[in-house]
Order: structure tokens, then sequence, then C-alpha cells
């Protein structure tokens, strides 16, 4: 605790009387720390931690069996360099009837928001239900914020299911 030290020095300067004594004061600081560490291990102890936020992930049958599309519910985006957006429905796998493919951008109006938008209410209005799977891939020139806002146009759009995939070479010569 604090104690007050006592002990002085008396010294008398030429007879005229003594020096006022200073008494010093020294406070121990130990039980402000330990009352520091109490507080602090308390809170520690009682905080509720933040639940991890994860993504959802669709991932394919354990027996070999692979997920089905139907090409009516799906919208192929493919990212370019220089922030160009490519896109066409469907998933594009048939040699005999090649995809129709239309460029677009991230603007706000005539852009990927609208193409989103439209081809949502086409699913639900023929299947009765928000089916849309949006297929979404990279050129290798493509930077990585155009995923991201590729991604934030899928939330922005509450589309559910959305996946991330390979790029073929017939795709990477639409930027050409």
């Amino acid at each position: 605790m604090a104690e007050m030290n006592t002990t002085s020095s008396h010294s008398r300067t030429g007879g005229k009387g003594t020096k006022s004594n200073k008494k010093s004061t020294r406070v121990d600081m130990t039980p402000m720390v330990d009352l520091g560490f109490l507080l602090i291990t308390f809170f520690m102890l009682t905080t509720t931690l933040a639940k991890p936020k994860t993504m959802d992930l669709l991932l394919p049958r354990d027996d070999g069996d692979s997920m089905s599309l139907a090409a009516t519910k799906a919208l192929t985006v493919v990212l370019g360099p220089d922030n160009r957006i490519a896109w066409y429905e469907g998933i594009g796998n048939d040699p005999a009837k090649p995809p129709q493919v239309s460029y677009s951008s991230f603007a706000n109006r005539q852009g990927i928001r609208d193409v989103i938008i439209r081809k949502k209410a086409q699913v639900a209005q023929r299947f009765g239900k928000n089916e849309l799977m949006v297929l979404i891939k990279a050129d290798k020139k493509a930077n990585y914020k155009n995923v991201v806002d590729m991604m934030d146009e899928m939330l922005i759009n509450q589309v559910a299911r959305y996946a991330i995939v390979d790029i073929n070479r017939e795709e990477t010569a639409y930027f050409k």
C-alpha cells in the first residue's frame, strides 16, 4: 500500500534554525497491477467471441454422379482483360449449337446487373422458383477486382447458386 517515508536529513544552516522536514511519499502499485490483471482476465473469459462467417458450398456428390444443370437455368459470365465481360445463356458445352456471346460491363445501367436480373426473372417465370445458376469464368488477364465485383453482383441480386469454374480455349478467344 502507500507508505510515508519519515526519514529526513536534519541539516543546520548557520545556526539559524532547521530547514523544514520534507517527507517523501512512495505508492506501492502492486495491488493496482493485480486488479488490472484480474479485470483483464474477467473480461477475456466472459466475452462472447464472434462466430466465423462462411460461405455454403455446393460440392459434387460422392457417388461420382455429377450435378446436372439444365442449360435454361444457367448463365455463363466470362471476365476478360481491361474490365470487359462476355456472357451467354446456358453452359456452352454443345459444339453443335455454339453460344451467342454478348458483351457487357460493370455499369449500373445496361450492365451485367441488368443481364442477371433479366435471366433470373426468366428462370423464375419458367420454373416457379429462383434456380438460376451463374457460372463465372475468369481469363488469365482478368484482374482479381473483377472477380470480387462479380461475386458482389451475385450478393446484390440474391443469386444463391454460382460457381467459379475454369475457362476453356474457345472462351479465351472472346476477348481477342
